[in-house]
C-alpha cells in the first residue's frame, strides 16, 4: 500500500508539479527579459538625455538634491533604487526639475522620461520577506528590541496601576527606521537604564502594597485576603508575570522568582516585603523590557504566535502592552484571522490608551516630541510665551492626531479640517472667542485659519526661529512631513539668510528673493518658500497677523508647477490636490512606526494598498491601520538562522 501511494504522488507530481515548475520558469524568465528590456531603454535612451540636461547639477559628492547621475551611469540594478527614481519622476511631473534658469525639458524628452519611469517591471513580493536570495538588500530583520520609554512608562501604568514619578529619569531615546523610537537599532540599553529601571520597579511595587492603596488589589489580584502562604505568593507571582512578560508563563519560571520569596522569608522579612522581591523582578526581567520574539533554531520566514502579534498590536495602537482581554483571545488561539485581529483593533481603538496615536507617533511624525523642552521662543520679543502656553500647544497637537485615527476620521483632515480642540487658555492666544477658564472643547473653525496639522501653533512655533518667523523652515517642514519630499542640506559657501549683502534693508520675502539668485539655492528654496510665505500670517507663535512691523503681510505664492495661492486657506486647497503624495507619505510613516524598522522594497505592497483602501473609503483613517495590522509583514518577520549550517525557509 505505501509503495502504491507513493507512485500516486510521484505521478501527481510529474502531471501537476512540473508543469507548475515549468510556467514558474517561463515567468521567471519572462520577468527577468522584461527587466533586462528595461534597463537597456534606459542606456539607450534615457541617459544620453540625463547626461545632456542634468549632469551639470547632479554629478559628483555635492550633487543637487544628493542625485549623484554618476551612480546611474550604467544599466544593472536600476530596480533596487525604486524611490530615487519615483522622486525623479515625481519632481518632473510637478515642474519642479529641471529648475528656473536651466536648460528645460522639451516635450519629447519629459515623455520618454515618464514613459521608463512608469514601465518599470512590478515583482510580486507582496507576500514576501526576506529569503537567502534577497538578503543582499535587504536592510536587515527586525530585531528584539527594548521597550522605548514611552512604551515602559506607559506598560508601567498599565501593569500596576501606578504611573513613573520622573520619567525623565530614564535616557531618553534615539530615532532611526523612518525617523521613530521605535526603531530597533537605535533602541541601546546603558547601564543607567538598568539602575533607572531597578529604582522605578522598587517604588511602584513598594507604593502598590501600601495598606491603604488603591492599586493594591490591581497587583495582588485574587491572591489578596488569602492566607500569607507560598502557594498564594505563587499564585500572585504568576498573575503579574503572565501579564508583565505577554505570554504564558512556566512553573520552573515561577520556582525561580519565587526563590527571592523563599530567601526573603527565611531572613525573617513579612509576607509583604518577601512578596515584592519577585515582583520587582519581573519588572527588571528582559521578558518584560524586550520585545522578545523568539524563533525557530532554522530561522527564515516566520509568522508571529498569538502572543507576539498581540505585543505588537498593543505597542502599536497603545504605545503599551496588551490588555487581559487581548492577552486571553492569544491564550484561545483567536488572533489566527485577519477578521479576529480587526475585531481587536477595534476595540482598541475605542480604548482610552489609543489616545498613544497622537502622543507617541502623532508627535514624532510631526516632529514634535520635544516641543515643550526644547523651543525657547526669545522672551524679549515674545514676552506672552509660558511653559503653560506650550503645553497646551503640544495637547492641541496629541488631540489632532488622535482624534482622526480613533475616530475613523478622513486624513484629509489632517490637512484641513472645519474644527478644531481648543481650550480657553489657548483659544485666548490664538485671539479666538472662548472663556479663558473653558475646557478643552471642539469648536468650529469657519474662516479656515485653524483646522489641520499645518496651523497647529507648536508646528509654526517649532518652525520659526526665535525672534521671527522663517518661510524656509515652515515650507520645508511642509515638504517633508507633509509631502514626504527630500530636501537636502545648503551647499557649503552659501552665507546664511541674515548675512547676505544689505540683508538689514530687505524684508523677509526680499531677502530669500536675493538667495533664490544663487543657482545653488535656486532648486530648493522654489520648492520650499512658496509654502512658507503661505503661512506669514502666523507669527512666531502661530498668532494670526496681519502685518510685520508696519509692512503688510504678503502670503502668496507661486510653485515651481505654475499653482498660485493667496494664504493659508488656498495653501490648503493646494496641499489638498496633492492629497496623494500625502497620503502615501503618511501610510509610510505609520508603517514604519509599526514595524520597528527602516522599510524596504517588500513593504511597498503594503503603502500601496493603504492608498487603494484610502481611495475606498473615502480616505478613512481605518484604511491605514487596517491595512497595516493585516499585512504580511506586520504578522511575519524574518528570523536568522541560530547556527550558520542551518537552511533558512
Amino acid at each position: 500500500m505505501p509503495f502504491v501511494r507513493f507512485r500516486v504522488i510521484a505521478m501527481f507530481a510529474c502531471v501537476v508539479l512540473l508543469p507548475l515548475a515549468a510556467r514558474i520558469t517561463t515567468v521567471c524568465a519572462d520577468d527577468k527579459a522584461a527587466l533586462v528590456a528595461w534597463e537597456k531603454a534606459y542606456v539607450d535612451e534615457v541617459l544620453p538625455v540625463l547626461k545632456q540636461r542634468c549632469a551639470e547639477c547632479h554629478d559628483g559628492d555635492e550633487a543637487d538634491g544628493g542625485f549623484d547621475l554618476a551612480k546611474f551611469a550604467a544599466e544593472t540594478h536600476l530596480e533596487t533604487k525604486a524611490d530615487v527614481w519615483d522622486q525623479v519622476g515625481k519632481r518632473l511631473r510637478l515642474n519642479e526639475m529641471p529648475p528656473e534658469g536651466s536648460p528645460g525639458l522639451n516635450d519629447q524628452q519629459k515623455s520618454l522620461l515618464h514613459r521608463w519611469i512608469d514601465s518599470k517591471p512590478e515583482r510580486d513580493i507582496c507576500s514576501q520577506l526576506a529569503t537567502d536570495e534577497t538578503k543582499a538588500w535587504y536592510r536587515g530583520y527586525v530585531m528584539s528590541r527594548r521597550l522605548t520609554r514611552t512604551e515602559y512608562c506607559n506598560a508601567v501604568r498599565d501593569l500596576v496601576g501606578v504611573s513613573v514619578a520622573d520619567p525623565s529619569s530614564i535616557p531618553s531615546d534615539g530615532s532611526g527606521g523612518e525617523g521613530f523610537d521605535t526603531a530597533g537599532d537605535a533602541l541601546f540599553t546603558s547601564a543607567i537604564h538598568v539602575e533607572r529601571y531597578l529604582q522605578i520597579a522598587n517604588s511602584v511595587i513598594s507604593e502598590c502594597l501600601r495598606t491603604d492603596s488603591p492599586n493594591r488589589p490591581r497587583i495582588m489580584g485574587d491572591g489578596d485576603g488569602h492566607p500569607q502562604t507560598r502557594e498564594n505568593a505563587a499564585k500572585i507571582v504568576s498573575q503579574l508575570a503572565r501579564r508583565a512578560w505577554r505570554r504564558s508563563v512556566g512553573q520552573e519560571e515561577v520556582e525561580r522568582l519565587l526563590a527571592l520569596f523563599d530567601a526573603s522569608i527565611d531572613r525573617g522579612q513579612v509576607f509583604d516585603t518577601a512578596i515584592a522581591e519577585p515582583l520587582t523582578a519581573i519588572l527588571v526581567s528582559p521578558n518584560f523590557l524586550f520585545v522578545v520574539e523568539t524563533e525557530q533554531p532554522e530561522g527564515g520566514v516566520q509568522r508571529l504566535t498569538d502572543h507576539q502579534l498581540a505585543t505588537r498590536l498593543a505597542l502599536f495602537l497603545w504605545s503599551s502592552i496588551p490588555d487581559d482581554e487581548l492577552l486571553d483571545a492569544a491564550d484561545r488561539g483567536q488572533l489566527r484571522t485577519n477578521e479576529q485581529i480587526l475585531a481587536q483593533t477595534e476595540r482598541m481603538l475605542a480604548d482610552d490608551r489609543a489616545r498613544a496615536i497622537g502622543e507617541s507617533f502623532g508627535l514624532q511624525w510631526l516632529g514634535l516630541t520635544h516641543f515643550t523642552s526644547s523651543v525657547r521662543p526669545d522672551p524679549e520679543v515674545f514676552p506672552d510665551y509660558d511653559p503653560g502656553i506650550a503645553r497646551d500647544m503640544h495637547e492641541e497637537a496629541v488631540r489632532l492626531v488622535s482624534r482622526v485615527f480613533r475616530e475613523n476620521q478622513s486624513v484629509l483632515d489632517l490637512i484641513d479640517s472645519d474644527q478644531i480642540e481648543i481650550n480657553g487658555k489657548l483659544a485666548s492666544h490664538y485671539g479666538m472667542d472662548l472663556p479663558a477658564d473653558a475646557n478643552w472643547q471642539r469648536v468650529d473653525s469657519d474662516d479656515g485659519r485653524r483646522g489641520g496639522v499645518l496651523t497647529l501653533g507648536a508646528v509654526l512655533t517649532s518652525a520659526s526661529y526665535p525672534r521671527r518667523t522663517s518661510p524656509v523652515l515652515r515650507g520645508r517642514w511642509v515638504l517633508e512631513e507633509l509631502l514626504g519630499g527630500k530636501v537636502p542640506p545648503p551647499p557649503p559657501g552659501v552665507p546664511a539668510l541674515e548675512e547676505t549683502e544689505s540683508a538689514e534693508h530687505l524684508t523677509q520675502r526680499q531677502r530669500l528673493e536675493e538667495h533664490r539668485k544663487n543657482p545653488a539655492c535656486a532648486s530648493c528654496h522654489n520648492r520650499m518658500d512658496p509654502l512658507g510665505f503661505g503661512l506669514e500670517n502666523y507669527d512666531g507663535l502661530g498668532r494670526w497677523r496681519t502685518d510685520d512691523g508696519g509692512q503688510t503681510i504678503d502670503a502668496s505664492g507661486k510653485l515651481p508647477s505654475g499653482e498660485t495661492f493667496s494664504g493659508p486657506v488656498e495653501l490648503k486647497q493646494i496641499l489638498l490636490k496633492r492629497s496623494g503624495e500625502f497620503e502615501k507619505h503618511l501610510s509610510r510613516k505609520m508603517l514604519g512606526f509599526a514595524l520597528g524598522r527602516s522599510l524596504n522594497e517588500f513593504d511597498k505592497c503594503v503603502i500601496e494598498d493603504c492608498q487603494k483602501t484610502l481611495a475606498k473609503r473615502q480616505h478613512r483613517s481605518s484604511a491605514i491601520i487596517e491595512t497595516i495590522v493585516t499585512s504580511y509583514p506586520f504578522q511575519y518577520r524574518y528570523f536568522k538562522p541560530a547556527t550558520p549550517d542551518a537552511p533558512a525557509k
